[in-house]
């Protein structure tokens, strides 16, 4: 094991040395010469590459600096490959759009798993190569990228880990030197790996949400749209229960916590659907504003944010509980959860 102060961390993310031709990788912008641009691949321990001016463009060239910039990270197709003087041509006209979403889908689980095994090297101070010889790789090999490893060992780490091994030298009984097949990881570098794995690759629950209007102009209309929303909320399930919240009148938002998106999508689409077919039992009338879509934490907390402003301004507004338009708009606020009409 190597000092704290010895540790290497730089080490490519694949095992072969250099790309293969043909290949798209992802690079990113070093310097712009007269020849053309200086790239790093950014997989392979940012060993450098360039792209020939007569490589940025189908079309004519107008302007260099409209095409590729100093620090931009983007994907390059691989032209050719000298590995004997370490000269890698590349390609930004002959990258296609289908080899531009195949890059960066292979580039984003690469980066996590760098970045995981960079943490672990790391921690328990072994060289970031060393760690990739023995535990990486092989899972590449095995597994077709160490992503989907990774994935497995979040629930089941020793299905995975304890299947690699190492071949190691010692000095027999005889005196005589031996080839012996070890364990591939010490338990310090296992749970270490293991810890990192599960906090980074967890799968966290999405948060599902749907806008929608709901109104209804007849006697008790409170009273509708309070059993609507009830319906509503009967369309989920444990694993994708489903809450609808009013913003303002007659705006409300449904809202479901899942791991599996298409299921969290289609779980409020049948709420929506419930929620429509009682209100217009009632003769009312529900408009959907957005469709049920996956929402960002950011978006989450914007809404929270406009729902407290709105909820203050309310509070500050003397009068509003008694008067008579919103006793005709049957639009009052409702929870769902208690009896009656909130404040």
């Amino acid at each position: 094991m190597a000092t704290a102060n010895s540790v290497n961390l730089d080490c490519r993310m694949y095992e072969a040395r250099f790309p293969e031709v043909d290949t798209a990788v992802m690079i990113q912008v070093k310097s712009i010469a007269e020849m053309g641009a200086y790239v790093s691949l950014l997989e392979y321990n940012n060993i450098e590459g360039m792209i020939p001016f007569n490589e940025l463009s189908r079309r004519r060239i107008r302007s260099v600096n409209s095409l590729i910039r100093v620090g931009r990270q983007e994907p390059a197709m691989v032209v050719r490959v000298d590995r004997d003087k370490g000269y890698i041509d590349l390609s930004k006209r002959r990258v296609s759009e289908e080899d531009v979403q195949a890059c960066e889908e292979r580039y984003n689980k690469s980066k996590l798993v760098h970045s995981i095994m960079r943490h672990v090297a790391e921690t328990v101070s072994i060289d970031l190569e060393d760690l990739y010889l023995h535990i990486g790789w092989p899972l590449y090999r095995k597994f077709g990228h160490a992503f989907e490893a990774f994935k497995l060992i979040v629930s089941d780490p020793d299905s995975v880990l304890d299947s690699l091994t190492k071949e190691v030298r010692d000095v027999g009984s005889d005196g005589q030197e031996v080839t012996k097949v070890v364990p591939a990881l010490t338990e310090e570098v296992k749970d270490a790996l293991i810890k990192n794995i599960r906090r980074r690759m967890t799968p966290q629950p999405l948060k599902i949400r749907a806008d929608i209007e709901m109104k209804c102009f007849q006697f008790d209309g409170v009273l509708h749209i309070k059993e609507a929303m009830r319906k509503a909320e009967a369309a989920g399930d444990a694993d994708c229960p489903v809450k609808i919240k009013l913003v303002a009148p007659p705006l409300y938002v449904l809202t479901t916590q899942t791991l599996d998106k298409e299921k969290g999508i289609t779980v409020l689409t049948n709420a929506i659907k419930a929620c429509t077919e009682e209100i217009d039992r009632e003769k009312g009338k529900l408009l959907v504003k957005e469709a049920p879509r996956a929402v960002s934490e950011r978006e989450d907390k914007l809404l929270a944010e406009h729902m407290a402003k709105l909820q203050s301004a309310n509070e500050e507004v003397d009068g509003d509980v008694d008067s008579e338009e919103e006793e005709d708009t049957g639009m009052g606020e409702v929870d769902v959860d208690n009896t009656g009409i909130a404040d």
